[in-house]
């Protein structure tokens, strides 16, 4: 195996949405959270979750879809230059994590293999934790 001489760039943690996160943790929909706040990816991992285990695949995808794109803005501004970890033990960064599952099981759900099999491997580039938390649930 050869060694990367110049190191794994920097973990990326995404900024906490203490609104958003209180609006979830007081008891408000995810739908409602996401409407107010539609940066914070976590409401959209949430959504995307509810439809896949509700049995609507194309629904969990596009809220994961959209998780995941919020996510990949935040984690631009963050400094993350398209890889590099991004820890699952920081929890603001549960949600893009959270949104990345979920997209690749929904891609799965509806055939779209060579994007579920994209969505695998970029979870396990950013978070080996991750990957093993959310196959475990």
């Amino acid at each position: 195996m050869t060694q990367n001489l110049l190191g794994e760039p920097p973990a990326t943690l995404l900024p906490e949405n203490a609104t958003a996160l209180a609006s979830l943790d007081a008891g408000t929909a995810p739908r409602e959270v996401a409407a107010a706040h539609p940066d914070f990816p976590l409401a959209w991992a949430m959504l995307a979750e509810a439809a896949l285990a509700g049995g609507d695949p194309v629904a969990g995808y596009a809220y994961a879809r959209t998780g995941y794109h919020r996510s990949l803005d935040q984690l631009r501004r963050s400094g993350w230059k398209g890889h590099g970890p991004v820890p699952w033990e920081h929890e603001p960064n549960r949600g893009f994590l959270r949104s990345l599952y979920a997209l690749g099981v929904a891609a799965d759900a509806i055939g779209e293999t060579p994007e579920a099999e994209r969505c695998r491997e970029f979870l396990v580039d950013s978070s080996p934790a991750a990957a093993i938390a959310l196959a475990a649930e």
